[in-house]
Parts: C-alpha cells; structure tokens; sequence
C-alpha cells in the first residue's frame, strides 16, 4: 500500500490539533486518506472539539503508550486553492507500519456506549487502501497532447485523486514560444533544482508546479524542452535527442521528484507506485532497480509500465547505453539484436538498445489500455519483436479499457453540437444531422445514412480500406464524412474523391475539435477499420452520442464493440455496433451493408443500438477502480531486486 508521510516538522514531541471524533489509545498510520465523515454518522448530538496527534520514534517506541490495536486512523490533507495543507481529516486503517499515537483531548461524549458503537463501526468499515502514484508521461492534457496518451494522463490522474489516492503527474514543461505556453501559466517554480547524472556530466533539472482537481502537476523545466515545434519535433522532423537525452532526462528527474518536492508541505516520500507510460518513461523502473534500492532508496516503491503502443519501443544504437546513467552491469537488461533481415547492411551487427524491453523484464506490473490489446501484444503479429518477453512475464499482464472524459463528451450539454439530446429524449441527435449536412454542404437528406470517419490519415487506422472500399459503397444511397490530417496521398484522394461525388462525399483535412464533436452527433454510423488499436476513442465517443461503430475486430475496438444480434432478449436485440474480420474491403463492405440495411429498415432495432450504446459506462471512475486491484496486487510481491 501506499503511504504519505507526515510532516517532516512533526517532531517526536510535536502535537497536531485537528477536529474529529476518535476513540481514544487508536493507533494512527503515518498514512493519507480519506475523509472521516463516516465516523460522525447517525452521531450528530455529539459535541468534537479537539485532538492531539504525538508521532512516534522510527524504531516503532513512543512517547505515547505504545498499544497494539487491530485499528487506527489515517492523516489526510486538505488544501486551499494553492496547494497548501490547511486541514486535516481522519479515516480508519489496519496496515501495519510506522505508526503514531493519539491521545484525545475534550472528547464529549453522552456515554460510554457511544464510544463502543464508534468501535464496532470501525471494525465492520471495509478498508480503501490509499496509494502515492506518480504518472510520469511525455504528455498530460490540457498542458501537453498529441494523442491518446495525453488524454490518459490527463483524465485518469484526476479520477484516482477523486478516489482519494496522494497523485503527482511529472512531465516535460515544453515551451514553443507560442500561445500554447499560456497552458503553464498557473504552475510556479517551487524554487527547488536536482541535479542527476546522465550523458557523462551533471544535468540541472527545475519543476515547475500546479495544483488542480486534487492533483499535483509536476513540470520538468530543462532548456531541451525549450523550442519551436511539437513535444517530438518541428516542421523538419522528429527531434533527434528525443531519447538520447529529453526523456532519459525526464525519468531521472521523476525519480527524484518524491523525495524532493515538498508538494503541500511534505514530500511523496519513498513508498510510492510509479506508473511509467510508453518507452518515454520506461526508464523508470530500470533506475529504481539499477539505481535506487541497491543504497536502500525507494525498497518499498514499486512500478508499473503502461503500454499504450508497443510499436515504438524506444530503440537506440547500443553504444548510446552508456548515456542513460545505469551501471555497466545492466547493459543486459536493455540489450536488443535486430534479426539478421531488420538490418541496415551486411555489417550491421543488429546490437541495440530497447527501454521498453528493459521496462518490461524488471517492472512489477505490466498494463496495457485494453484487454485484448493485452493478448494481441503476445502474438508474433502484434508484439513487434517483445511478444516472448510478455508472454513469459503474462502473469503480472493486464489490460484495462481507457475511459473517457464524460463531461467533455455529452450530447446533453456538449457546446459544440446543434442541439442537445439524451438516452431519453434522442429527437436532438436528427437536429444534429441536419446541422451537419448544412454545415459541410451535403443534401440535407434525414433519412439517408450518414457515415463518418475521424483519425490520423496513415496505415494503422486502415484509410487504404476504405480508399479501396469508397466507390462501391458510394454507388449506395449514402453520404460519408472523413476528418483527418496525414499522408499527403491520402489527403490528395480525399480532395479528388469530394470532387467526384459532390453530393455523397466530404473530405476534411486537417483536425477540428469542434468539428470532430458535430460528425461524432451528426454521423448515424462511425467506421474506424484500423489494423491495430491498443484501445481507440472515436468509438467509446460514438457510442456516448448514440453514433452506431462499425469497426475492425482488433484490439480495444473488440473488447468495447458488441455485435448487433437482432434475435437475443427475445426478439429485442443486444449488441452496440458490428464488428468485421479479416480486414479486407470487401468484408468492409459486406458488414456496412448490414448496417445501413438495419438503419433504413429496422428503425426500431436501430434505436435499440443506439440507446445501449448511449447506456454503457466508459467513464474514468470505471477505469480507476480497475486501476487500484492492479495497484495492489503490485505492492502483494516484493518490488524487482537483481
């Protein structure tokens, strides 16, 4: 379990007055958590003035009398708008640890059977073990994103801390020089420099830091995450010290983060749980267990490696190890040899470097964005050369559906959308459709079935599919929408595609927020043949908006997508969407067809899709439950020691 340590200031004879109601000789855990409202339950005539918190000496004696009790209370903080510790509230707990007594002072009570039934209530109270997690991510929205991972690391953060988890997000502080950099307005320098060891010299690292929605945002200032540009390159390409140096730089400074930042008056500390996302991080857990715990640092920390794409695995040539800042003798974990075929010439010796691969031998836990992503990153096929590695280490594998931002997404109060509408009153979503043919110039047709695509312009999301597929689905009674930016050759045809079917086709280059939300309302049917998908958002965004997924059977896409089965519930269907396999055009076309059949002849059926569809929960707070049983599981074994 995680814990936060008190105050350093609290001394051996200090005392802390807080407001609650205890009962008296409880052992209190040098821990966080939640707040203690239960305790006062159904107690409302009781009169709670004051108590006094005395810490005890690290060999386990007391100033206090050292009772042994099977419970205790918990220290948690509240805080102003600033981030400040201004309060503190009281729960339960049972682990055992480094523990503080507490002696009551003022307690009124009517009677002694009060304070009996305050027990009892404790002992029934089923206990919510309470983590420090650290995120550690190249990207956290709204601050930085390019993709799903900043959406993640932006979203998940803050639902964890909601449910009462101690959450710092630690990421670059990237500055262009542009307006964007108005979104590090509110963090201010906490005036506190690190200085860590890599690229053979001494790096001096900053944080910048703000605290919003219950979450530490912790920004790594470095002159390397200073330029024009993306967090991975500029208008002439990838940034070539993106791993030799910018996020080598950044997983040594997440490290020191805990133990340095005094965040709310008092540091994370050592036991914590670093959950380390794609290779930019996959550092992490390599430098705890090749830098940290051989010197009795963080022996209690653990570490989690999210996977959200496996095809980019951070790989460097091998003589670059020496850069990374880990002892010689761990140049094993990370060694990677390409195939004798992956090579650049006959004398390439293939030799490598892979974070990611050194990631996954020594983390404690292994977490994918899906379930079925999880499985597939086993397979020769979807691997990308690490499958026998996870397959080894399946045991500690796990995949959990990424959730999504329901308030943003909501068609009963989306800013963005025509009109408003819900699972019980869907007469919006035709004022939607009609809005949106108006808007792109379509015949404004409401019975004609709209059909939309948004994503990246390249292979992986299988835009060649539906290049091949458009003319024969074009010859039908339909009107299809593209949103997307990529491959110049698939923006060209998708210019000359709307030039030769003025009345069927749009094509929109580029990405639009707000236009993204009107195809999402506007569109009856969302396709998204992607050949790969570690989880996929268009379509849990689809569904919220009653907006029916066709997609290809990968990935997240079929773990969230159910086929449509007309005949179950007794005739009144299940399923949200359909599904395809193989991914050929053909088998495209054939399970689109199905669609628009059902929508233009079984208007009942396709109301029935929609509001299931509209009914599931993707929420974040779904996530994060799911998210704290891998937590404990991970602190269930001792952490990777060599």
């Amino acid at each position: 379990m995680g814990s936060l340590r008190t105050p350093t200031n609290l001394s051996n004879k200090s005392c802390l007055c807080v407001s609650g109601r205890v009962v008296k000789g409880l052992r209190v855990e040098r821990q966080v958590g939640l707040g203690f409202s239960w305790l006062l339950k159904g107690r409302r005539n009781r009169k709670v003035q004051s108590l006094c918190v005395t810490s005890s000496v690290s060999d386990g004696s007391s100033i206090a009398e050292n009772k042994k009790v099977s419970e205790g209370l918990l220290l948690g903080p509240e805080r102003d708008g600033s981030g400040s510790v201004v309060g503190f509230q009281l729960i339960p707990h049972s682990v055992a640890g480094d523990a503080t007594m507490v002696e009551s002072h003022d307690i009124v009570a009517n009677d002694r059977d009060d304070l009996r039934e305050d027990a009892e209530e404790m002992e029934e109270t089923p206990i919510k073990l309470t983590f420090n997690i650290i995120f550690v991510t190249a990207e956290a929205a709204p601050y930085s994103k390019t993709g799903g991972l900043g959406d993640v690391c932006g979203s998940l953060p803050m639902a964890l801390a909601a449910r009462g988890h101690r959450v710092m997000v630690v990421s670059p502080r990237y500055l262009n020089g542009g307006p964007s950099d108005e979104k590090y307005a509110n963090a201010v320098d906490l005036d506190v420099r690190a200085t860590v060891h890599c690229f053979g010299d001494a790096q001096e690292v900053a944080f910048y830091h703000e605290y919003r929605a219950g979450v530490d945002w912790v920004f790594v200032d470095h002159s390397s995450y200073r330029r024009p540009g993306t967090p991975y390159g500029d208008i002439y390409g990838a940034f070539g010290d993106n791993q030799q140096f910018r996020f080598t730089l950044l997983s040594h400074a997440a490290c020191e983060a805990p133990l340095v930042l005094p965040l709310g008056g008092f540091t994370y500390g050592e036991k914590c749980l670093f959950l380390a996302n794609d290779w930019h991080a996959s550092l992490v857990p390599l430098l705890l267990a090749a830098k940290y715990r051989p010197y009795g640092v963080y022996k209690d920390a653990r570490s989690i490696v999210a996977i959200h794409n496996i095809a980019h695995q951070g790989v460097e040539p091998a003589a670059t190890y020496n850069n990374l800042g880990l002892p010689p003798q761990w140049y094993g974990a990370l060694e990677w040899i390409f195939p004798t075929w992956a090579r650049a010439h006959a004398l390439d010796t293939g030799e490598t470097v892979n974070v990611l691969k050194g990631a996954i031998s020594v983390a404690d836990r292994i977490l994918t964005v899906s379930q079925g992503y999880s499985w597939e990153i086993t397979t020769p096929e979807g691997g990308y050369g690490l499958h026998e590695l996870l397959s080894s280490r399946q045991s500690v594998l796990n995949g959990i559906t990424n959730g999504i931002d329901v308030n943003d997404w909501n068609p009963s109060t989306d800013e963005h959308i025509a009109s408003h509408y819900s699972i019980n009153d869907l007469s919006g979503k035709a004022q939607c459709k009609t809005d949106l043919q108006k808007e792109l110039g379509l015949p404004i047709r409401p019975d004609c079935p709209l059909i939309g695509f948004i994503g990246r312009l390249d292979y992986q999301k299988g835009v060649d599919i539906i290049l091949s597929a458009i003319p024969e689905l074009l010859q039908k009674d339909v009107q299809f929408v593209m949103l997307g930016s990529g491959e110049k050759q698939y923006e060209d045809w998708m210019r000359h595609t709307e030039n030769l079917f003025k009345d069927k086709f749009r094509a929109w280059v580029g990405f639009n927020v707000p236009v993204s939300h009107r195809i999402t309302a506007g569109c009856d049917i969302l396709l998204m043949p992607s050949r790969f998908e570690p989880c996929g958002l268009n379509q849990l965004y689809a569904m919220r908006y009653g907006t029916i997924p066709v997609v290809h059977s990968t990935g997240g896409l079929r773990d969230t997508v159910k086929d449509f089965n007309p005949y179950a519930q007794e005739g009144k269907g299940e399923g949200t969407g359909w599904t395809f396999s193989p991914l050929t055009s053909e088998k495209l076309l054939d399970t689109l067809k199905l669609a628009i059949g059902t929508y233009t002849e079984h208007k009942s059926s396709w109301e029935g899709l929609m509001k299931r569809g509209m009914g599931r929960d993707y929420s974040w707070e779904n996530a994060a439950i799911q998210y704290e049983q891998v937590f404990t599981w991970a602190f269930m074994d001792p952490p990777y020691v060599r």
